[in-house]
């Protein structure tokens, strides 16, 4: 009686958590985006307050920018995608030792790379959205 009571009345199906439009690489690349703009700030800058706060902020953006690729990963992409594109993991991976090699440093190409590499990842998920 009470598992006819709590039995789900309408079922759904999509390929991710919710229906698409939850998922976008655009969080990842703001993050990314304020990483490489915290490198800069940093290097124009000699305050010893300033970039201990800089430094601070970077890393939480480089691990918010790692935890969007992270779902993407595996929340957006399901199998068919890494059939069709079969380098998606390795890119994957790629972008998530970049942000952390970001996430290390104060060199702003550290963050064009991981930006470059987030790139690619947007270009692979809106190839997906349209099929």
């Amino acid at each position: 009686m009470l598992s006819r009571l709590f039995a789900p009345k309408v079922t759904v199906s999509a390929h991710c958590d919710l229906p698409c439009g939850v998922y976008d690489p655009a969080q990842a690349r703001i993050e990314a985006e304020s990483v490489k703009a915290v490198q800069e700030k940093y290097q124009a800058n000699e305050d010893a307050d300033f970039r201990t706060r800089a430094i601070l902020i970077k890393e939480q953006r480089a691990e918010l920018a790692k935890h969007h690729v992270s779902v993407l990963w595996s929340d957006y992409f399901k199998p068919p995608h890494f059939e069709k594109y079969p380098d998606l993991h390795q890119l994957v991976n790629d972008t998530l030792k970049a942000l952390s090699a970001a996430k290390g440093s104060n060199d702003p190409k550290t963050g064009q790379k991981a930006l470059d590499l987030i790139a690619q990842i947007d270009k692979i998920f809106w190839e997906t959205k349209k099929g």
